[in-house]
């Protein structure tokens, strides 16, 4: 469709040449990502260079990372046994989203992917990432009650996606938010317990703008970070808070496993006894 058309295709060769036929991995990436045709298209003609670039060069680096993808997936597997590994779709997106998770399956970005991390070295450590962290949101489905604290419940998520990902491929995601935002925890944790009780409002229709800016300002803000940040800080804050948990169990599997099924977010943070880190 991209070659056919030059990469400046209608909405109709969109639906026409891709989303009619499309993997189960699109129709996860369409809700709230791609969302249709003409939007896709629109997207496309904007940067066509960028959508040219991800299936030239970057569609080939995925297929590279096979080897990468099968270590992965052992050391998860070795990780949690009982839990069976996604399918994985790689997909063209709006570019918007690197990766999602559905029921059985992880979905990645590829021009997102691409246009973020444009060297070789640099898209295989973010693909790495992604194999693994979106794995593990394919073994989340069945947290409930988020929406008791709607931003510690996702910063939770979140962070146990990390913080997995971390253990299977002994990288630290996101490594330069992770540098910004260290010396800074305390701050951050101070307006992160301030917007905990401000985010509540989220988990009803229509929430009132001040609720969906402090849910904003962790998560849901890629390119969007307030001014200085880097964006998802909110993941680190959520991994970290597990970290302190895992170092605090007694039974590590037990920690484990709390990541991917838990009830209450606000009886997860108190558990972990998780206190920011003060500056030397």
């Amino acid at each position: 469709m991209l070659s056919a058309t030059n990469a400046r295709p209608s909405a109709a060769d969109v639906q026409r040449g891709y989303l009619d036929h499309a993997s189960y991995g699109v129709s996860v990436f369409t809700p709230g990502r791609i969302g249709d045709a003409a939007r896709l298209a629109d997207k496309i003609r904007a940067d066509p260079d960028l959508y040219r670039r991800a299936v030239s060069d970057c569609l080939p680096r995925v297929k590279a990372a096979t080897a990468d993808l099968r270590a992965i997936y052992l050391a998860l597997r070795g990780l949690l046994p009982d839990r069976p590994l996604p399918h994985i779709y790689v997909v063209i997106g709006a570019g918007n989203s690197g990766g999602t998770a559905g029921p059985g399956a992880q979905v990645i970005g590829l021009e997102v992917l691409c246009r973020e991390n444009p060297s070789p070295a640099g898209f295989r450590t973010a693909l790495r990432r992604f194999f693994a962290h979106e794995t593990v949101h394919t073994f989340q489905q069945n947290i409930s009650v988020i929406e008791a604290s709607p931003l510690l419940g996702e910063a939770l998520v979140e962070g146990a996606a990390d913080f997995i990902a971390a253990l299977v491929t002994g990288e630290i995601p996101e490594p330069e938010r992770a540098r910004w935002a260290l010396p800074r925890e305390k701050i951050l944790w101070a307006q992160f317990v301030k917007d905990m009780p401000a985010s509540l409002p989220t988990a009803r229709d229509d929430p009132p703008a001040e609720a969906v800016e402090a849910v904003n300002r962790w998560l849901h803000n890629y390119g969007s970070a307030p001014p200085g940040w880097p964006g998802e800080v909110g993941y680190w804050v959520g991994m970290r808070i597990w970290t302190a948990y895992y170092a605090n169990a007694s039974d590590k599997h037990r920690a484990i496993a709390d990541m991917l099924t838990w009830h209450d977010p606000e009886l997860i943070l108190r558990k972990s006894g998780y206190r920011p880190a003060i500056p030397e």
